[in-house]
């Protein structure tokens, strides 16, 4: 990919952490990039918030987000989508409620008060249909798992991450299983949220291994509850 997306998000970013009054950092996972990033985060990363470029030698998202929790001494912790799909200005809801006593603040496109700005195409649409509801037979009470949105207190980030198996996409359903049982307070929180042209994700090759993992996540369970 070009570095111009990326670029794009992480100005924005910038812009918006600048104004408000905590301080905070960035951290880019390079997961095997092959474009301009990491010179653009060299660039980027001496200004006034913080952009710390963060090497992940394991493949997929699931990796990649695993390697910044638990490289990262923040307070507070997540993640978004790099071509903030969701804009970070949701940050503006999360923080309070964080700091109001949540341990996990869920971004949802699926609850009332949710925006589609940019609807998926048909197909993805389809696809995510199925893929949710496979996924809420594993987290109940869970509207939407999949939208790149979620932050956590550390604590219960670095507790429910560490022992994680899924490097893909259904990644986000073995975290959430694992905040779940915790038994934190979580909450969903709709979300503006924008499809976006140029996305990582293969529908069928990854479709196809994040529903099996789905699946795979599922016995586990289900081999645990009956020992």
């Amino acid at each position: 990919h070009d570095a111009l997306p990326i670029s794009h998000a992480l100005f924005r970013m910038i812009r918006y952490l600048e104004q408000q009054p905590y301080s905070a950092a960035l951290a880019v996972i390079d997961n095997g990039s092959v474009d301009r990033t990491v010179n653009l985060v060299k660039r980027l990363g001496a200004g006034r918030v913080p952009i710390h470029l963060v090497g992940c030698a394991e493949r997929g998202k699931g990796a990649a987000v695993r390697r910044g929790v638990l490289t990262s001494s923040a307070r507070y912790v997540g993640y978004m989508d790099a071509d903030l799909a969701t804009p970070i200005e949701t940050l503006d809801f999360i923080v309070p409620l964080l700091r109001g006593g949540y341990d996990a603040v869920i971004g949802s496109r699926h609850i009332g008060g949710a925006t589609l700005a940019e609807p998926q195409p048909g197909s993805r649409v389809l696809g995510g249909a199925v893929f949710r509801f496979l996924a809420q037979r594993i987290l109940p009470g869970i509207e939407d798992s999949q939208c790149g949105c979620k932050f956590f207190t550390a604590e219960t980030a670095r507790a429910a991450i560490r022992d994680l198996r899924v490097t893909g996409f259904a990644f986000d359903v073995e975290l959430l299983r694992a905040v779940l049982a915790l038994d934190v307070n979580i909450v969903e929180i709709p979300v503006v949220w924008s499809d976006q042209e140029g996305s990582t994700l293969n529908g069928m090759r990854d479709g196809i291994k994040a529903a099996a993992d789905v699946f795979r996540l599922a016995r586990r369970g289900a081999s645990l509850c009956a020992g």
